[in-house]
């Protein structure tokens, strides 16, 4: 308790997490009077960002960058537009779309709402759109991003776990398109319940010209999630492969940054994945605290003894996971909860990529929520509006939201089946 509550008190008063997360950890080994395991904690912070697969996170941001700083985000929503904008409340769906295409060259919510978002808001309330609606939409949709490949969460569960890279990107995709299905639903019940404006007719010579703009951006998530599972190159190359291709893209066919923008772009990638990346350096401290208290064993027997049900399992460890991802930066927690949880998971027979699916929706889904959702933040100064405005008009949101983490949760074919199938053969 004591390193839970102090990890929490100094990020209340404004400690950045990893720093938290670090003196919690120190200062617990200390109270324990297990002095000799201070000399590991920095020898371990290093040792945990010594993997290879942990490369993927700052290329997959630099890639994020260069999409939002290229002109990339305005391309996919003109296409999107075009492909839907005739429906009604056409721009509801434009958004989730746009929201699914930018999943597979970002993996990151949080690019996702920062990038498109500007984007789909704005044309949304100068259409006439509320501009609530606009918030609640953009944010739900941006929880596809980490879940349809590439994903950075899925990436350092993946480390975590001591799993399949590969499997856990591929895992998220039909819940991924399921997640965007559900939205669906939700903006076309809105829509007709508000009598939301839609633009014309379908016009294919439209989709095509806005195809051909935004085509060469399109190609990147074919380009990664083929190349991963043809074997041609493995994830962290992806990512690797998939900045170069947005760094072409923006120095040699777009043209739109000047070359100070574009070191300006560096430099924000940089600080990014330093963030990240530090998080999870802190997180081996924490790991060789829970390490030598047992409490990975502790929770496998907490849960055992509770109930010898897998179904009363998943359904605590979702409300833990909603819980933790509604107070807590995901990283972080997917840092701290995947050593409890996964031993128990293990124990009670779930998969471990299934349960990486089921971790990452959860802590996806508190990325929109009360009290401290980055996404609802972002999105409400965006929108210009107050976070009860937000919340109000995302309830139908979380409601579908939280059904279709139900409906992966209790079928695990939809999140083991294409691993599965991809990499039996």
């Amino acid at each position: 308790m004591i390193l839970f509550i102090v990890m929490f008190v100094l990020a209340f008063f404004g400690v950045p997490i990893a720093f938290a997360m670090g003196a919690a950890a120190v200062l617990q080994l200390l109270i324990m009077g297990d002095a000799s395991q201070l000399a590991w904690v920095p020898k371990r912070m290093v040792e945990g960002l010594a993997s290879f697969p942990l490369l993927a996170v700052p290329f997959f941001i630099l890639a994020a960058e260069l999409m939002n700083s290229a002109g990339i985000a305005e391309r996919i929503f003109r296409f999107a537009h075009a492909l839907a904008g005739s429906v009604r409340g056409g721009l509801g769906q434009v958004n989730i779309i746009g929201s699914v295409i930018f999943s597979g060259m970002s993996g990151s919510a949080i690019a996702d709402t920062a990038g498109l978002g500007k984007i789909e808001i704005k044309a949304m309330t100068d259409d006439g759109y509320d501009a609530p609606f606009a918030a609640a939409i953009t944010a739900a949709s941006a929880t596809v991003g980490p879940i349809i490949p590439p994903s950075i969460p899925l990436v350092i569960y993946a480390v975590i776990a001591e799993e399949s890279v590969a499997k856990l990107l591929i895992a998220g995709t039909i819940p991924g398109f399921l997640i965007a299905l559900a939205l669906a639903l939700v903006v076309y019940w809105r829509a007709r319940q508000r009598n939301y404006p839609r633009h014309g007719t379908l016009s294919l010579g439209n989709v095509v010209s806005t195809f051909r703009s935004a085509f060469l951006a399109l190609m990147t998530p074919v380009i990664l999630i083929g190349g991963i599972l043809t074997g041609w190159f493995t994830p962290t190359e992806a990512a690797i492969v998939g900045a170069t291709y947005a760094l072409a893209l923006t120095v040699f066919v777009y043209r739109e940054l000047s070359m100070k923008e574009l070191w300006e772009v560096f430099i924000r990638a940089g600080l990014e994945s330093a963030k990240v990346l530090l998080i999870v350096c802190m997180a081996y401290p924490v790991t060789l605290v829970l390490t030598a208290m047992e409490l990975p064993q502790q929770f496998v027997i907490f849960f055992v003894e509770l109930s010898d049900s897998k179904i009363v399992f998943l359904l605590l460890s979702n409300l833990v996971l909603l819980i933790l991802g509604c107070v807590m930066e995901s990283v972080s927690a997917l840092i701290i909860v995947v050593p409890l949880l996964l031993a128990a998971a293990t124990k009670f027979g779930v998969d471990p990529i299934h349960f990486g699916v089921i971790v990452v929706m959860n802590l996806m889904i508190g990325l929109i929520t009360p009290p401290f959702g980055l996404n609802m933040f972002i999105t409400c100064q965006i929108a210009g509006i107050r976070q009860g405005e937000f919340v109000r008009e995302a309830i139908p949101f979380y409601v579908i939201l939280i059904m279709a983490l139900m409906v992966v949760t209790f079928v695990p074919s939809l999140s083991t089946w294409l691993p599965n199938y991809a990499f039996s053969r």
